[in-house]
Parts: C-alpha cells; structure tokens; sequence
C-alpha cells in the first residue's frame, strides 16, 4: 500500500463538523468557573486539581470528535493509477454461451462449466497481459473491455449463462465484436481467442469478413471448436425435473473456424473433452511476447476504523474521569 497517496471519500465532513467543534469552544469558555465541579471534596483539593480535570475531559471530548470528524471523511490510501511497462498480450475471450454449450459431453460436467473454468485458470496466469471477455449467442455482448483488474474478469466469467442472450451461434457479431476491443490496444500482440461449439446460425456479418477485418487490424484470432464426435447429449427443452436431454449430432463448422484462424495468422484447435480443452489453453499461453503500455488501478485500503477507534477510547477516558472526578465539561 503506498501511503503517500491519501485522500478522503467524503471530505465535506470536515466542514460539518467545524460550526460543533467551534461551538463546543465557546461553550467552554462562557461556562462560569463555579459550575465546574459537581463534587465539594474538589473544592477541597484546590482550584487547580479541578481545573486539570475539567481541562482534561474537554481535551479528550475535543479529541473524539476530531477522531469521529475523520472517521466519517472515510480516509483511505493507496489507490492510484499507474502505468506499468512490461511483456505482455492483450487478449480477448469470446465464449459461446448457446443453450447447446449446456451439452453433457465433457464429463463431469457440460462444455460451459469446463470452459468457464479452464478461462479462468488461463486468466489465472496472467501476470502483465490485458483482458477482456466477450460472450456470444444470437448476438454478442462485452462483459468486461481489456483490463489488468483480473478478480473482475473472474467474476465475469463465472456469471455468465446461457439465456443471457438470444440464443443462437452467431460467430461472425462475435468475432467482430472481439475485435473492436483490440482495435486502440495497447502493444503489438493482439489476440482474440473464439471458442464454440456449433455453425454460424445467426447474426448479419459473415464470420470470413470479421476474419478479415480482425486480419486488417492485425489481431491474430485462435478458434477452439468444442464437442465430442458422433453424438452428444444436447439440451432441448424443460421438463418436470429440470432440462430434458436427447442425443444430438455435434456440428462444428471446422473449415470456417480454420479458415478465420488462417486469415488471422492464428490457429484452430479441436477440444473433444476437457483434458484437450486445458492443453489448448496452455498452447495459447505460449503465445510470443511483446512490450505493452497499460494501466493498472491499484485499489484504496480504507483506514476509517482507526480514527474511530480513536474516538470511541477518548470518549471512554472522558467518561472514566467524570465519574472519578466529578467533573463536568
């Protein structure tokens, strides 16, 4: 945490709690001195004795709503943007999430699950690289735009689902889509990498122009076509207990997804299970190296909890001496 960069959320409670705190001086100061013992045996003891406690306890009711003031100014520090130079990609996932990618053919769970998670391992060892997610169906949507803030990306992936969006594989919006994301990226090496499991159905761009628009802006785009072969249990409707299943064709289009990864400089690969899916992953992540300028948000670390402990005990120790001394500020 840098401690140099500090600042407060809510600084306006500086100024509301000034008219209390001149208040509480002035109060004091016209307070005749005959009212500020509640005891006779102070008296007793001197002026002085009872001066210091009633200073005391002013002091440290002074003191708490300085602390108390603090508290609600919600300091924090450490957040700042900064550029961070280094080898790096930036990448863009688009996921197919069909209905079809619920098919229960990657035992033990269906194409999604394994997918999602094997994206999440690969996001996992980023370290410098950029990433953004894009999810597509009927038509396709960014989730998140490149960044380095990975625990966002995390969290991306894991919410999405099909019925998020029409359903339907329209591989050409998505691809252009990805696309777009890497159009002001930083670096040389842009990457998009388009995982599916069926044919092109939907959308109004042809998945060939989107591969030469991606080849115009030199993105490289690795296309990863998912499902066993032969026959796959496919969802097909809801049923009393939940989705019904029948076994269905796998139809992936693999000459258009070797086509898009040729036009791009990138590759297809072909995963049959989960296993297959991971070694894909890991034969991207060897993708070459080039220096990239970006921006990383390093988040605030609150520090409100300790002025308003400070608070709590100082207001604890004028009430500890007022009932000891008797006095009343």
């Amino acid at each position: 945490m840098n401690w140099a960069v500090l600042d407060f959320t809510t600084p306006w409670a500086f100024v509301a709690a000034l008219p209390l705190l001149l208040w509480l001086v002035w109060r004091r100061r016209r307070r005749p001195p005959a009212l500020l013992h509640a005891r006779a045996e102070l008296l007793a003891s001197g002026p002085r004795r009872g001066q210091w406690s009633a200073r005391a306890a002013l002091a440290l009711r002074l003191l708490a709503l300085v602390a108390a003031t603090v508290a609600l100014a919600r300091p924090r520090a450490g957040a700042r943007a900064e550029t961070v130079r280094g080898d790096g990609i930036s990448i863009v996932l688009a996921l197919d999430v069909s209905t079809s990618m619920l098919a229960e053919d990657f035992q033990p769970d269906n194409r999604l699950a394994v997918a999602k998670e094997t994206i999440k391992a690969f996001i996992l060892g980023r370290s410098q690289d950029q990433v953004g997610v894009v999810a597509f169906a009927g038509e396709a949507l960014t989730q998140v735009p490149l960044t380095l803030d990975y625990p966002v990306l995390l969290a991306a992936v894991d919410n999405l689902q099909p019925g998020q969006l029409e359903d339907g594989t329209a591989i050409g919006t998505g691809l252009i889509t990805a696309t777009n994301r890497l159009r002001d990226a930083a670096g040389r090496s842009r990457v998009v990498v388009l995982l599916t499991d069926g044919e092109n159905n939907r959308g109004t761009i042809d998945p060939r122009t989107a591969a030469q628009a991606a080849a115009a802006l030199g993105v490289r785009v690795y296309t990863i076509g998912v499902g066993t072969e032969g026959v796959a249990p496919v969802p097909v409707g809801r049923g009393v207990f939940g989705l019904r299943y029948e076994n269905r064709p796998v139809r992936i289009d693999e000459a258009l997804l070797e086509d898009i990864a040729r036009q791009t400089g990138g590759r297809y690969f072909r995963a049959r299970d989960a296993q297959a899916l991971k070694r894909i992953y890991e034969q991207i992540d060897q993708l070459e190296r080039a220096p990239i300028r970006a921006t990383r948000y390093v988040r605030f670390t609150e520090l409100f909890q300790w002025p308003l402990a400070v608070a709590a005990v100082a207001l604890l120790l004028e009430l500890v001496l007022v009932w000891r001394r008797g006095a009343l500020p």
